[in-house]
C-alpha cells in the first residue's frame, strides 16, 4: 500500500508508521513537530523511522491548506490514517483555539485531500473522551455521544460528524477509532503514566485526582497498533439495515463506521501507581485531590464490534505493559534521576 500517516512523530503515529514500514509498504509521514511536549522526543522517534528506506517525511501543518493540497496532489495515497491532532483534555481548557486549527480546520483539509485524490479508506483518531457525561458502562459505539465535557472531546465528536458527511456526500469510506488511554514505550510525556513514572523516579509527590477513585481502560500500544492495522484493510461499505427512524450511532447507510479500541479491563489509577512503583523500585507521596474540570470518573470500552469485525484481541495485561514501559523509560532517559531532559539520552537509538 501507499499510506499517509499524519502525526507520524507522535506516539501512536510513530508506532504505526514503523509497523507499516516493516511490512514494506510505502509510508509517508506528516507532522508539524509542534512544541506541545518535548520536540526532542518527536525527533528521536523520527530518527528511528528515517532508518527505513520506504519511509519519507514531510514537516507540514494540517491547517496549511495549500501544503495539504500539494501533498495529496503529488502522491497517490491508497489509505490515509489521520493521527495528527492537538491532544490533551486539560490543555483545551487554556488553549482552545489550538483545537480549532488542528482538529477542525486541519481535519477538513484531510477530508478534502482524500475526496479529491480517490483515497480508498480514511482511518482517523477519535477518542474515548467523546462519551463525556455518559454513565452507562461499558461505553458502546451504538449509544449517542451528545454531551462532551471538554472542548477536546467536542472536537473529536465533530471529526466523526465531518467524516460521516463526506462518507454520505462523496462515498469516502471513513472509519473512526475511539482510543482508550493508550500507553507504552515512546509515549507522551503529558500523560499520566509518564508523569507518575517521572515523579516516582525523582522522589516527588504525585497528585492523584478524584481522590484515587479514577478507573481507566489502559490499552497497551502494541494492541492498539494491531487493531488499527486490521481496520486499515477493512474499509466500511455501509449498513444496509440502518434505519433513519431508529439510527445506529456507530454505522450508516454511507460507508462510515466508528469503533472503540481499548483493553476492556479498567484499572484503578492507584493500581497503576503501585505497579510503576514496583517496577521502578521506589515509592513516593500521594496528594489526593478532587476531580479536575473536563475529566470523567471511569472509562471502559465495549470492543465486541471490533473483535467480531476484524478479530481484535487486546493481549497485554497492564502488569506486563507497565513493565515494558518502565524498561524503555529507564533505557531512554537514563537510570540516574535528573537526566529526564538530557539531550544525549533523548537522542539515543532504542531498538
Amino acid at each position: 500500500m501507499n499510506v499517509l500517516v499524519t502525526g507520524a512523530a507522535g506516539f501512536i503515529g510513530f508506532h504505526l508508521a514503523r509497523r507499516l514500514a516493516e511490512e514494506k509498504h510505502a509510508v509517508t509521514g506528516l507532522d508539524n513537530l509542534n512544541d506541545y511536549y518535548d520536540v526532542r522526543l518527536k525527533e528521536a522517534r523520527l530518527e528511528q523511522l528515517r532508518s527505513y528506506s520506504n519511509f519519507s517525511f514531510h514537516r507540514l501543518d494540517l491547517d496549511d491548506a495549500r501544503g495539504m493540497d500539494a501533498l495529496f496532489r503529488d502522491h497517490s495515497f491508497e489509505v490515509v490514517v489521520n493521527l495528527a491532532a492537538q491532544a490533551g483534555v486539560r490543555y483545551s481548557l487554556t488553549h482552545p483555539r489550538a483545537y480549532m486549527a488542528s482538529n477542525l480546520s486541519g481535519f477538513l483539509n484531510v477530508l478534502e485531500g482524500c475526496r479529491h485524490s480517490g483515497v480508498r479508506h480514511l482511518v482517523y483518531a477519535s477518542s474515548s473522551s467523546v462519551y463525556g457525561a455518559n454513565g452507562k458502562m461499558p461505553f458502546s459505539e451504538h449509544d449517542a455521544v451528545d454531551h462532551p465535557v471538554s472542548l477536546y472531546a467536542a472536537s473529536k465528536k465533530a471529526n466523526e460528524l465531518m467524516a460521516h458527511s463526506y462518507a454520505h456526500l462523496y462515498g469516502l469510506p471513513c472509519t473512526g477509532l475511539r482510543f482508550f488511554t493508550v500507553y507504552g514505550p515512546w509515549g507522551r510525556p503529558d500523560m499520566a503514566m509518564f508523569i507518575f513514572a517521572k515523579a516516582i523516579r525523582e522522589g516527588k509527590p504525585i497528585e492523584v485526582f478524584h481522590h484515587g477513585r479514577h478507573r481507566r481502560d489502559f490499552t497497551y500500544i502494541d494492541d492498539i497498533i494491531e487493531g488499527v492495522r486490521r481496520v486499515m484493510d477493512r474499509p466500511p461499505s455501509g449498513n444496509a439495515h440502518w434505519k433513519p427512524d431508529a439510527p445506529d450511532a456507530a454505522t450508516s447507510r454511507a460507508p462510515y463506521r466508528v469503533y472503540n479500541i481499548g483493553n476492556h479491563r479498567p484499572v484503578e489509577v492507584l493500581r497503576v501507581i503501585e505497579l510503576l512503583e514496583s517496577s521502578l523500585g521506589a515509592t513516593t507521596e500521594k496528594i489526593y485531590l478532587p476531580m479536575q474540570p473536563g475529566d470523567v470518573p471511569e472509562t471502559c470500552a465495549d470492543v465486541s464490534d471490533l473483535m467480531q469485525d476484524v478479530g481484535f484481541r487486546p493481549a497485554t495485561p497492564v502488569e506486563e505493559g507497565i513493565r515494558r514501559f518502565v524498561d524503555w523509560y529507564l533505557e531512554f532517559y537514563g537510570k540516574v534521576p535528573g537526566q529526564h531532559d538530557c539531550g544525549p539520552a533523548l537522542r539515543r537509538q532504542i531498538p
